[in-house]
């Protein structure tokens, strides 16, 4: 009679075709895997032994990596932003269940991950997303290693690409001008005129309010984001950090356009009837609801072309208004309080390489500061007699 194994005992067997089967067993269960070498399956067995001791059970080993990816995107629902809760599930769908969802946790190594993130370089992916595929790994792996599903995260010694190098392409001083004379009358003029001088991300701007502008003051509150978690409906979430709730002064000629803005709304209300619906929201299509983001940028790119601009990135302009800013002498700190960056650091590292001039001016006031003024003795009148 066979004596059943204790729990966190293993063996090997070497079988006629010379493979050696390796068992350990656990929980009163049993675990085997067939090696082609003895050394391959005695490091099996010790691999699985400390797994055991660091309180990994039998339910774990049957786990695979699919089922645990569901499990830990549905305890981070409560926890993460819609939007971000929306971009792991597509990931984890669309790359990572397809590809290595059926390894369990308890084999996934490495080597697996690597050759994962070369796969999806072969089929053309980019860089971008495969280092976005492997955060997620990473995050939800971290929580199995906490729980004791698993001993190490194999992730942490996987090597994602390298963050692409994206050129950031602006327009400059005439060309903003340019583009900003060629919209005039168009209806959402007051939008990309707003993007140009105050630089707010896409998503601040489609959820700015009519509450959030102060006429007297001439001011705009940045409070909020647009938000569309499942492609319908009208959600808003506050920005990522402090510094993103913000106010933004306005120049007179802005608040004119906003004014004509808000006059050509009340006719597009009173056009729609039943149809409006009403969010407050700035900028709408003909009733009332958010600009679809890709409504917003077909007309983007229509505009630069009939204007003869090079095509940009919405987000670009963002960037044109800070170098525009920074160019022109506005204080960095200024700057990063309009953007609602966090740090005024992360404005000089973004756009310090946009500011040769100042480089020049630099070098010029230091040298002032420092050069002995003996090296320039004053040289007499020589007209002038002694």
């Amino acid at each position: 009679m066979t004596r059943r194994r204790g729990n966190g005992e293993g063996c090997l067997h070497h079988k006629a075709n010379g493979s050696w089967r390796a068992l350990v067993s656990i929980q009163r269960r049993r675990m085997s895997r067939t090696f082609k070498t003895r050394g391959e399956a005695q490091l099996w067995i010790r691999q699985t032994l400390q797994q055991i001791d660091s309180g990994m059970t039998y339910l774990s080993t049957k786990r695979s990596l699919a089922e645990h990816l569901n499990t830990w995107l549905e305890n981070e629902k409560p926890v993460l932003r819609p939007s971000s809760w929306i971009h792991y599930s597509q990931l984890v769908c669309m790359y990572i269940n397809p590809n290595i969802g059926k390894i369990s946790m308890k084999d996934l190594r490495t080597e697996h991950v690597q050759q994962f993130y070369s796969r999806l370089n072969n089929q053309g992916i980019g860089a971008h997303t495969v280092r976005k595929v492997h955060a997620v790994l990473s995050h939800s792996l971290n929580t199995a290693v906490e729980t004791g599903v698993i001993v190490r995260n194999p992730v942490s010694f996987a090597h994602p690409p390298k963050k692409p190098i994206t050129e950031m392409k602006i327009l400059d001083e005439s060309q903003a001008s340019h583009f900003l004379i060629s919209i005039i009358g168009n209806r959402w003029e007051a939008l990309f005129r707003l993007e140009v001088v105050t630089g707010m991300r896409q998503m601040e701007l489609l959820g700015l309010k009519w509450i959030d502008l102060d006429w007297l003051l001439q001011s705009i509150r940045v409070e909020r984001q647009l938000v569309r978690p499942d492609g319908t409906g009208v959600n808003f979430l506050a920005p990522k950090t402090r510094s993103g709730k913000r106010i933004n002064d306005l120049d007179d000629i802005t608040i004119k356009i906003l004014r004509n803005h808000y006059e050509r709304q009340q006719a597009d209300r009173l056009k729609a009837g039943e149809r409006w619906k009403e969010y407050g929201l700035i900028f709408t299509t003909s009733i009332g609801t958010p600009i679809p983001v890709g409504e917003l940028l077909r007309t983007f790119y229509r505009l630069l072309a009939d204007a003869g601009l090079p095509r940009i990135r919405f987000h670009d302009l963002r960037h044109t208004a800070a170098s525009l800013m920074l160019n022109h002498g506005v204080p960095a700190i200024v700057v990063s309080k309009r953007l609602g960056h966090a740090r005024v650091s992360i404005t000089e590292d973004t756009y310090g390489h946009l500011l040769p001039g100042m480089q020049v001016e630099a070098a010029r006031i230091i040298s002032d500061l420092v050069t002995p003024v003996q090296l320039f003795p004053i040289v007499p009148d020589a007209s002038k007699e002694p």
